[in-house]
């Protein structure tokens, strides 16, 4: 396994997750091509009543919360999602505005918090892939440095190799994985954008 080899899938690798030069200096740990929105604004979403008297008091009804939780995850499909909404908003006009009003900011801060929970996950993720292609590099240089020596310690050598090769396989692990993560922030978005359309037709 040589020094060159092992350097160069490193660096390849960590070229193809698009921040090896980010593509926005503002956010130089983000691994994604899809452009970094660090937060999604209420208003992006949300053409209904304004939810200045609501804050997080949706927290206080347990049969909110529950809805919220069962509605955010996306596991849910969103054909059962926008039949539990139907279900929910009942009642007056003023009554299904409150719920509605209680609803949509539940699933606001909720899916805010896990966007927010994956975008750190994936800038974490992409400073540990820089640490490793440092780890990497002072490797091979190792390795060649045992390799060249006069009387190599086959041993040692074996061991190191087998250390890199390992250490290339978790990069590369990581480098999939991320680029399936990356799309999860916009499948957020978009469930959010879905579920506060269908909350506002169901409060008319």
């Amino acid at each position: 396994m040589s020094r060159r080899f092992l350097i160069a899938v490193a660096f390849a690798s960590l070229a193809s997750t698009g921040a090896a030069v980010a593509a926005d200096p503002r956010y130089p740990d983000w691994p994604c091509q899809q452009a970094k929105v660090p937060e999604i604004s209420v208003a992006a979403v949300w053409t209904g009543p304004s939810l200045d008297d609501v804050g997080t008091s949706w927290k206080d009804d347990p049969k909110v919360s529950a809805l919220v939780s069962k509605l955010a995850a996306r596991r849910t499909p969103m054909e059962e999602a926008q039949k539990d909404i139907a279900d929910f908003l009942t009642g007056s006009p003023d009554e299904k505005t409150r719920k509605g009003k209680l609803l949509f900011a539940g699933l606001f801060d909720t899916l805010n918090a896990q966007r927010t929970s994956v975008m750190n996950g994936l800038e974490r993720t992409m400073r540990r892939q820089r640490e490793a292609v440092d780890k990497v590099r002072a490797d091979t240089t190792t390795l060649q440095e045992l390799q060249s020596s006069a009387s190599p310690d086959q041993a040692k050598v074996d061991e190191l190799s087998n250390q890199l090769t390992w250490e290339t396989r978790i990069f590369e692990d990581r480098r999939r994985v991320m680029k399936f993560v990356c799309e999860v922030p916009t499948a957020i978005d978009q469930r959010l954008f879905a579920l506060a359309r269908e909350i506002q037709q169901d409060m008319e």
